[in-house]
């Protein structure tokens, strides 16, 4: 996922919406009321694109097929305004019943008593323990992991191949020689080497491969070097050109994949979650492979790691919390929903599911499973962030541009950084 200053927007939304006084009148949106004909009603909650629009669609009558007592509302909206909305539905007491959110929210929202404890309440035997444990919130399972997908660097074959380079061995590449192929790659004049990013998720790998958290309880745990050290290797690519600018490169990370330089055709190499390569394929018309991440000299461990795509959640005021269960277990449980969602949201972590849907795949899904097959022992588990990760993102790219842009020093911003993100935590 691709998340943007749209985030501070969806705190300022939460804060604000916290402090409401609107009564909870009838908890669970619309789906608050039994239908005229008897039927239970309740409302889904997600966002994403118009097909995903159209492969929830299809996935709810499956469920209403299976479940003729109850009628599914599903409330789509876009990524921009998706949170604002569900802000302020849930500071009015009108939450839905079923609601996505993503690793990120969780805390905040789990913290305010906004989402129900699922534990029990979901069948869970099948879906993969180590992911699984990334929806709980100080023992409760508040939330359910849709899929599973991994930080990782992204590379088109074929411009390497233009560029007459071969593709790394990503077992044992380095960021120095990442840095030294993008430039080599841009000097052809064929298309530009590579594209940095300014995703936590980057920095918190980087961070790991140095001993180091992104999080280290309620605090920011990296180091002023860390984050120096960090935006070092931005600096050298752009100084190489090895990427672009740093108005250009603002201008491109305010996209999604379609216009990013993979998407576009015009970049060898980027940083992308794994559920994303299809889009980046589709959007560019060529095939592309996914890569570890390169290593600091001397790193033990890779610092990768796999996370949910998003999660299930129940309202904690719904007034049909069994039938919102209900759901959730279709959607991770059910064959039939897999059939129709595939990778939508991560590659499935039930194990049953995923055999049975396994050669329905896309190709380019098969190639993101056999990835995070042959990876998954190097990868590290993931927690839940604390409060306040929601202004990460936002906090890390601004004090990064500054620093590419030159309108602050790398020992300022790391500071100015730290100072930022310990009291977005804060509270």
């Amino acid at each position: 996922m691709n998340f943007s200053s749209r985030t501070t927007k969806w705190t300022v939304a939460l804060l604000s919406a916290a402090v409401m006084t609107t009564a909870s009148a009838c908890g669970g949106g619309s789906g608050g009321d039994a239908a005229e004909d008897g039927k239970v009603s309740i409302v889904f909650a997600y966002w994403g694109s118009d097909a995903r629009q159209k492969l929830t669609e299809e996935v709810i009558k499956k469920f209403e097929a299976k479940n003729p007592a109850i009628d599914v509302e599903g409330e789509f909206s876009s990524w921009d305004n998706y949170y604002e909305k569900i802000a302020t539905k849930v500071a009015a007491g009108d939450a839905p019943d079923v609601m996505s959110i993503e690793i990120r929210g969780l805390s905040e929202y789990a913290g305010r008593g906004a989402l129900a404890d699922l534990s029990g309440k979901v069948p869970s035997a099948d879906l993969d323990q180590q992911v699984l444990a990334s929806g709980q919130i100080e023992g409760k399972q508040y939330a359910i992991p849709t899929g599973v997908n991994a930080f990782s660097m992204i590379a088109n074959p074929a411009a390497l191949e233009k560029a007459e380079k071969e593709l790394p061995d990503d077992t044992s590449w380095t960021w120095d020689q990442w840095v030294d192929l993008a430039k080599e790659i841009s000097a052809t004049g064929g298309v530009t080497g590579a594209e940095y990013n300014f995703n936590p998720a980057f920095l918190q790998i980087y961070a790991a491969q140095r001993g180091e958290k992104f999080y280290d309880g309620n605090k920011i745990g990296m180091s002023v070097d860390t984050i120096k050290s960090w935006w070092a290797i931005h600096q050298e690519l752009i100084e190489t050109k090895g990427s672009p600018d740093a108005a250009k490169s603002a201008e491109i990370g305010a996209t999604g994949p379609e216009q990013s330089l993979l998407g576009t055709s015009t970049g060898a190499m980027g940083m992308w979650w794994s559920n994303q390569l299809n889009a980046l394929a589709k959007s560019a018309g060529q095939e592309m492979t996914l890569l570890r991440m390169p290593k600091t000299e001397g790193a033990t461990t890779g610092g990768m790691f796999l996370q949910p795509a998003m999660f299930y959640t129940a309202s904690a005021k719904s007034e049909h919390p069994a039938e919102a269960a209900k759901l959730i277990d279709f959607l991770v449980n059910d064959p039939d929903a897999a059939a129709t969602l595939l990778s939508d949201r991560g590659l499935p972590t039930n194990a049953k599911v995923l055999a049975a849907v396994k050669n329905k795949l896309p190709a380019v899904d098969q190639k993101t499973l056999t990835f995070i097959d042959e990876v998954k022992g190097e990868l590290s588990p993931i927690q839940a962030p604390p409060k306040g990760a929601l202004e990460m993102e936002d906090i890390l790219k601004r004090n990064s541009e500054e620093v590419m842009f030159g309108k602050a020093t790398p020992d300022a911003a790391a500071q100015k950084f730290l100072s930022e993100a310990n009291a977005a935590i804060a509270g």
